[in-house]
């Protein structure tokens, strides 16, 4: 049943599909569906944010396919720390990281499992707060020491700081417009 579950959270209409090779690890880890479900809507909205982004800020500078990849799977640890999923924690960052390099993921796409809950380590870089990004405004959750670091990389291009901010407030509300559909998605699978 719960291999039911998780193939339909995976399958199901409504965001679009994971990339392969990270629909592959859920499966083969018998991920809980709403994990998968959770990752399928972050990746949704990261996808959303890379295409802004390189229309509004094509010099940004950042590897589309890693932070697709990293929003993908930034939460897999949850696998191994399922409490999380309906609680706060931060075990599975490092135990997804971990995890991520033992099926041989590089790990400059394994990176976000770590990086995604703490966007002030010294190697944060602007694929990470995207991510990281994607991970708050899916669900309409604004993070405004977050936002303010996207702004300053983005500023340093060359448009002026304040036009940066209002630009990316537009889109994060934009995204955010949305959060109710996807929150309702989420639930429609259970965490185990």
């Amino acid at each position: 049943m719960t291999r039911d579950l998780l193939r339909r959270a995976l399958t199901d209409p409504g965001p679009r599909p994971l990339p392969g090779p990270a629909a592959d690890l859920l499966t083969s880890l018998d991920a809980p569906p709403r994990l998968a479900a959770h990752l399928r809507l972050v990746h949704e909205v990261a996808a959303r944010l890379t295409d802004w982004l390189a229309l509004a800020h094509p010099a940004a500078g950042f590897d589309r396919t890693a932070v697709l990849f990293g929003a993908a799977t930034h939460d897999i640890g949850k696998t191994e720390h399922v409490e999380e999923l309906s609680g706060p924690g931060s075990r599975h960052e490092q135990a997804g990281y971990e995890l991520l390099l033992t099926f041989g993921v590089p790990e400059e796409f394994a990176r976000f499992a770590r990086t995604h809950g703490d966007w002030t380590q010294p190697d944060i870089g602007f694929a990470d707060l995207v991510v990281s990004l994607a991970d708050k405004v899916w669900k309409a959750k604004r993070v405004p020491e977050l936002e303010q670091l996207v702004v300053d990389h983005l500023a340093a291009l060359g448009q002026p700081p304040w036009q940066v901010f209002l630009d990316l407030d537009e889109e994060l509300t934009r995204i955010g417009a949305d959060a109710d559909e996807r929150l309702a998605f989420q639930n429609r699978y259970p965490v185990d």
